[in-house]
C-alpha cells in the first residue's frame, strides 16, 4: 500500500504547526487509526472547563491536538461522509466521474463499439467532461468544502480548547 503524501507545509507554515504533523507523514493510515482513544475519554464531560486565559487555550489546543489526533481524523471523516450524504448531487457527480473513468480505462485504449456506432476514448473522455463539469458546478462543491472546513474547525478546535488536560 502506498503512502499518502499531503503537502502540509503549505497549510501550516503561517500557523506554526509544522512540527506537529511530522508524525502524520511518517505513519501509514492503518497505524494512524490504531492510536484511537476510547470514546469515554474523548467525550469526558467532567474535564470540560472554561480556560482562564489565551495562553491556557493555546496550551490545551497543543496538547489535545497531539493526544486526540486520531479521534479528530475520525471526526473529520464522519463530517465528510455527512456532507456527501446531504449533498446527493455531489455524491452522484463523484460516482459518475469515477465510474466513467473506470469504464473508459477498462477499454484499454480501444474504441467503444455499440452496433454500428463507434466512439474513441478521446470522445468518451470529452463527453464525460462535458457532462460532469456543469453537473459539478450545480452540485456546489465549493460550498460543501467550505462547510466541511468550518464544521470540522469549530468542532475540533472547540473540543481541543475546552477539554482540560488529564491529571
Amino acid at each position: 500500500m502506498s503512502r499518502l503524501n499531503i503537502p502540509l507545509d503549505a497549510l501550516t507554515s503561517r500557523m506554526n504547526f509544522s512540527g506537529r504533523f511530522e508524525g502524520l507523514r511518517n505513519q501509514s493510515i492503518s497505524s494512524r487509526f490504531a492510536n484511537l482513544k476510547p470514546i469515554s475519554e474523548f467525550l469526558d464531560f467532567k474535564r470540560i472547563s472554561k480556560p482562564a486565559n489565551f495562553s491556557e487555550v493555546q496550551s490545551r489546543i497543543n496538547y489535545n491536538l497531539g493526544y486526540f489526533s486520531s479521534n479528530y481524523a475520525v471526526v473529520f471523516c464522519m463530517l465528510s461522509i455527512y456532507s456527501l450524504l446531504t449533498n446527493l448531487m455531489l455524491l452522484f457527480v463523484i460516482f459518475l466521474v469515477v465510474g466513467g473513468m473506470y469504464g473508459i480505462g477498462k477499454l484499454q485504449g480501444n474504441d467503444l463499439e455499440l452496433g454500428s456506432w463507434r466512439a474513441t476514448t478521446s470522445q468518451l473522455y470529452t463527453t464525460l467532461l462535458v457532462i460532469a463539469i456543469p453537473l459539478g458546478f450545480w452540485a456546489s462543491p465549493f460550498a460543501t468544502v467550505l462547510w466541511l472546513i468550518g464544521a470540522s474547525g469549530v468542532t475540533i478546535l472547540g473540543h481541543a480548547a475546552f477539554l482540560d488536560k488529564p491529571i
